[in-house]
């Protein structure tokens, strides 16, 4: 109908036509946008506008550009973003969360603590099963925090649970402070944190970050003392 429309509509009848289809799929699109943006769940989003690379030492092979193209999910490749408080891993995984909601990726952002007592609430009500299908669903998974709070046995395997059904289908996101060979002290047990290792490993790349913390340096406390 459309098409027989713009067949015999003048010039200007064209026009107006394909402005408002422009102005529909414009539309949609940022209706889809907004929608992943609202399911990633960000606690504060962030973009990449002004971040301080400074803290960042990249791996071989793997640079700004790599990161920023996204390229690394494509592979289903994970990263590790690993060092001192404060210096951008946060920040650097809430900003690809919403570069993906930009290009209508899903992704899901979730501290470890927060994932696993969503887990564990799923498992009490007996739709484990469903609350693991949803989040597979997601092209990049952020796992924020992970060794900041130390998770009991069960807390252990259903995060286990979530990073083997992760392994080659979905791109992980790790922030945390702790160098690997502290989390085994994270699972309560070794051998299921060097499985989580070895998945990571395989198919992952580690960022380091070491520094001063952005929060430190730019405390409001600090420079009232200061002044003081």
């Amino acid at each position: 109908m459309l098409a027989e429309w713009a067949r015999r509509g003048t010039p200007r009848q064209v026009e107006f036509l394909l402005s408002y289809l422009e102005a529909e799929a414009a539309s949609r699109d940022a209706s889809k946008r907004a929608s992943l943006l609202r399911r990633c769940a960000l606690p504060a989003p962030k973009t990449f506008d002004g971040y301080d690379w400074s803290a960042v030492s990249w791996p071989d092979g793997f640079g700004r550009d790599d990161l920023l193209s996204l390229s690394f999910m494509r592979g289903r490749e994970d990263l590790v973003l690993m060092g001192d408080v404060g210096t951008g891993k946060t920040h650097m995984a809430s900003a690809l969360c919403v570069m993906c909601c930009e290009e209508k990726v899903e992704a899901r952002f979730f501290t470890a603590s927060s994932l696993v007592m969503r887990l564990r609430r799923a498992n009490d009500d007996g739709r484990l099963d469903r609350e693991l299908a949803q989040i597979g669903r997601a092209e990049l998974l952020v796992i924020d925090e992970l060794g900041f709070l130390p998770l009991d046995a069960e807390g252990a395997r259903l995060l286990f649970q979530v990073v083997s059904q992760a392994y080659e289908t979905q791109s992980v996101v790790f922030t945390t402070n702790l160098e690997f060979s502290r989390w085994g002290s994270v699972f309560g047990d070794d051998q299921m944190a060097a499985a989580v290792i070895d998945r990571v490993v395989h198919h992952g790349r580690l960022l380091r970050f070491r520094g001063e913390s952005y929060r430190v340096r730019h405390a409001l406390m600090q420079g009232g003392a200061q002044k003081g």
